[in-house]
């Protein structure tokens, strides 16, 4: 899937974010680095949402900014008064109504999902082929042509800059709320920066959607929030949330050892109503329960009496977070501790105790229902990406079982679930099965990443066998699949000059 950080940012209304931690406790110095934060507006959100609140979506409208109202009584009589609009618009408002959704929430969610897929118009082309689209804009996809068609009968793009001064203030009254957040954060969880080389958190202000209703994503490295503000408030804890989610998911990324020994844990949360992801890759279960965990130590909501902290404890432990209550007590001494938590990650995840936490999680009694998570990852598709986790914390096991589901139900990109299977293969020293999955992988694969590597790998297999002639092939077909891709390029180049031999294993010290 394209990272969405490739694509430039056009016809948004940008304030620079910055969180400026001043200093660790007890020293005085300015961080390094100030990472950069964007409360924003986009044109394309504001066409997608305009788009269906003339056909109909009315949710919270009463509680909307006045900016919302207007808006649509300007394309009101605008489809009156122009037939190309009318038209246009009866194309779309018929797509509308033969997806609409039964879970209000879903509805507004499916079509953020899409316009943050969408380039910039006139044409708003999508940014990624239809088979890497998340799930619920892959539904809508097709609604695109219209949809263009539709912005330029009713001149939506002189009706944004029309309203441009509006979106402005609004983003001019929640920068102050934001940096503060921001700022209170970094100083609580004691980091110089939190912020990461080429990545980026934004805020979008979207007020054409329904107040109550706050859909995060995370595309690539790329995390967006999509807020639709009423004219006094902001969703502070919603954008909170995420940028937790941004501050602490590279972290457990960079600790795939600590992650490999508690992924046993997951077998105790099979029956918790939270989401399927939390419960196929360890690394979501245990950032989740950091982020409820200092949730509620910091924000209002955790605060009072200890009785009533330990009851949002419990309640996040029962809808499967099984270790809010480990990392709970644990924040409790990390506050006292002049040690940051970059630094101190790792020692918190040294601090479980698998045996303990797993007699903990099997005395829970797990509720009816979770909490919708805030942050949704609409990625290649949830079963590969566990698989990929799976994978990375050395679960070959648990990769190949999930891969193979999602080949059999069809559900996602064959050719990623056929390379993982042939990576599971590799892993467990069968050659014939690797090249045979490498093999069945370029018959359908698209993506140049898979293609690439399936190629390099295959190379490397002849070369094991003595077949330089068709490791040479294969290493040639990998640099051109993948001449966009350096690590790809180096490592093809590499099998061109020299025959694959694997890394030797250390000599044990006489």
């Amino acid at each position: 899937m394209h990272s969405l950080q490739e694509v430039p940012l056009r016809s948004w209304f940008r304030i620079a974010v910055y969180a400026v931690a001043v200093g660790l406790l007890g020293q005085g110095c300015l961080a390094a680095e100030t990472p950069k934060v964007l409360l924003d507006s986009d044109e394309t959100l504001f066409t997608v949402l305009t788009a269906i609140n003339a056909c109909g979506y009315d949710q919270e409208l009463a509680t909307s900014d006045p900016v919302r109202a207007q808006v649509r009584a300007e394309v009101t009589k605008i489809i009156q008064d122009s037939p190309d609009a009318a038209t246009a618009s009866n194309d779309v408002c018929q797509f509308y109504q033969e997806h609409q959704q039964l879970d209000p929430t879903r509805e507004l969610a499916q079509y953020v999902s899409l316009a943050l897929y969408l380039e910039g118009p006139p044409n708003f082309s999508p940014k990624a082929k239809e088979g890497e689209l998340p799930p619920d804009a892959t539904r809508l996809v097709i609604v695109v042509p219209q949809l263009a068609k539709f912005y330029a009968a009713a001149g939506l793009h002189e009706l944004w800059l029309h309203h441009r001064h509006q979106y402005e203030a609004l983003i001019g009254q929640f920068h102050d709320p934001v940096a503060k957040m921001m700022f209170d954060t970094d100083i609580y969880l004691k980091l110089p920066s939190a912020g990461y080389l080429g990545r980026r958190f934004v805020v979008l202000v979207e007020p054409m959607g329904a107040p109550a209703q706050t859909n995060a994503r995370v595309y690539g490295t790329d995390y967006f929030v999509v807020i639709s503000p009423t004219s006094q408030s902001l969703k502070m804890e919603q954008i909170r949330h995420t940028y937790l989610h941004y501050v602490l998911d590279p972290m457990s990324g960079k600790h795939p050892d600590a992650m490999k020994r508690l992924a046993p844990l997951l077998e105790a949360v099979t029956t918790a109503p939270m989401d399927d992801s939390f419960k196929n890759d360890i690394s979501l279960l245990v950032t989740e329960s950091l982020i409820r965990a200092i949730e509620i130590r910091t924000t209002p909501g955790g605060s009072g009496s200890d009785a009533a902290r330990d009851d949002m404890v419990s309640k996040s432990d029962k809808q499967g977070f099984i270790l809010t209550r480990y990392f709970y007590d644990a924040m409790a001494r990390f506050e006292k501790s002049p040690i940051g938590l970059r630094d101190g990650y790792g020692d918190l995840l040294a601090g479980i105790d698998l045996g303990r936490e797993a007699r903990h999680a099997a005395a829970i009694e797990f509720s009816s229902q979770a909490s919708p998570e805030v942050v949704y990852l609409p990625r290649r598709g949830d079963l590969l990406v566990a698989a990929e986790n799976r994978l990375s914390t050395g679960d070959s096991a648990g990769a190949q079982k999930l891969a193979q589901q999602a080949l059999d139900e069809h559900r996602e990109d064959p050719g990623r679930a056929l390379f993982i299977l042939a990576q599971v293969a590799t892993a467990n020293k069968d050659i014939e099965g690797a090249r045979s999955y490498f093999q069945r992988a370029l018959g359908v694969a698209r993506e140049p990443k898979v293609v690439a590597w399936s190629h390099i790998y295959l190379g490397r297999i002849f070369d094991l066998q003595e077949e330089r002639e068709a490791a040479v092939g294969e290493y040639r077909a990998a640099l051109q699949a993948g001449s966009s891709l350096p690590e790809a390029k180096a490592a093809a180049e590499r099998g061109l000059k020299e025959p694959y031999e694997p890394p030797h294993a250390p000599q044990p010290q006489q």
